[in-house]
């Protein structure tokens, strides 16, 4: 990724690349940018969804990610870290609460 990109990866993704103990990420620079754009595009994608399913379907918010987050891990275009964090990650553009089944973001712990 050049050295100009306006992309900001928030470190609460970089930290899904720290092995635990570590203080560098286990992926390149251009990798966790690159992955982070995929999951930020996938949460925008499943706004829509999300919302439209809490509706017709009368259940909270949180039935409704957890949903979701069986159906990421269920595929394989994600590891469990990213569908963890897109989950987060779409609440937070809903504008719900956070998920009460996936345990905060922790950076620290990495």
């Amino acid at each position: 990724m050049p050295d100009d990109s306006q992309i900001t990866v928030p470190a609460s993704f970089i930290a899904l690349h720290l092995a635990p103990g570590r203080r560098r990420p286990t992926a390149s620079r251009e990798r966790i940018a690159a992955r982070h754009e995929f999951c930020e595009d996938l949460a925008a994608m499943l706004c829509e969804t999300a919302s439209t399913r809490r509706w017709e379907l009368g259940v909270t918010g949180d039935d409704v990610l957890e949903r979701v987050l069986r159906g990421l891990l269920a595929g394989d275009s994600v590891s469990a870290d990213e569908a963890g964090w897109v989950v987060w990650r779409l609440a937070e553009m809903l504008g719900w609460d956070p998920p009460s089944f996936l345990p905060l973001p922790d950076m620290a712990a990495r």
